[in-house]
């Protein structure tokens, strides 16, 4: 997986990122941690590796993880009081990360309280399977209400990767686009890699997070980002991210 990554290691630093703006670390919500043990654990390797402010994003999926503000931000609540008890010296934040589906764009309609973070962010995705028949339509509303949306990890729609052209209409329309940081190790497959790389190189990506859910992918950004060919990768590269510091 990390064959390119072959130079001598380094103490990871994600400091000129300070910010990660995708991540399922509250317990308890989705697919992502279970337990409040486990996310002081996982805030802690966070930290160590630079990070200064975590915004967490559990996934609103009708049916499947039926999710809004009324369980998210007590969970959050309970984080911040496990994490202050321990003295981690990290801000944490919660927002949410949106399916863009039918039962998201009535809830856009009914006037719902949607979580946003910074400057009216508002990070929203699509099945890996098959695109939102509704995506332009939730995009524009979105945009009427004043908010920005962010498209969570577009390298991973592979139904995109043979037409490019796509991804220049999302940002066209307005959308800003965030890479997963673990795209790039090739985590995800080859294609995704060249896709993610593809993206960057053209000045197209925004934010880079980590999406990290569970122990595999705590692993393995802790393997990336301690290799040197990490930040050669994107040392040339200025996401958005460290705007999110207060």
């Amino acid at each position: 997986m990390f064959g390119l990554f072959k130079s001598a290691s380094v103490k990871p630093d994600l400091s000129f990122i300070g910010v990660d703006m995708h991540s399922h670390l509250l317990p308890g919500l989705d697919d992502g941690l279970k337990t409040i043990e486990e996310t002081v654990e996982y805030v802690q390797h966070l930290h160590q590796m630079g990070y200064q402010k975590l915004i967490c994003t559990p996934h609103i999926l009708s049916d499947v993880h039926p999710n809004s503000p009324s369980t998210i931000l007590p969970r959050l609540n309970e984080v911040r009081a496990a994490l202050a008890q321990k003295n981690i010296p990290v801000q944490i934040e919660a927002a949410a990360e949106y399916m863009i589906d039918h039962e998201f764009e009535q809830s856009i309609k009914r006037g719902d309280k949607l979580l946003t973070f910074g400057n009216n962010f508002i990070l929203v995705e699509m099945s890996y399977l098959a695109p939102s028949p509704n995506f332009d339509q939730v995009i524009f509303d979105l945009r009427v209400l004043g908010l920005q949306p962010i498209v969570a990890h577009p390298e991973r729609y592979n139904y995109y990767h043979h037409l490019f052209s796509q991804y220049e209409r999302m940002r066209d329309m307005g959308c800003l686009l965030q890479v997963n940081l673990l795209s790039l190790s090739g985590y995800y497959g080859k294609p995704i890699k060249k896709i993610a790389e593809k993206l960057i190189a053209e000045n197209m990506i925004d934010f880079i997070g980590t999406d990290m859910h569970h122990q595999n992918h705590l692993s393995a950004t802790q393997s990336f980002v301690s290799h040197k060919d990490f930040y050669k990768l994107l040392k040339n590269i200025t996401f958005k991210n460290r705007l999110l510091l207060d």
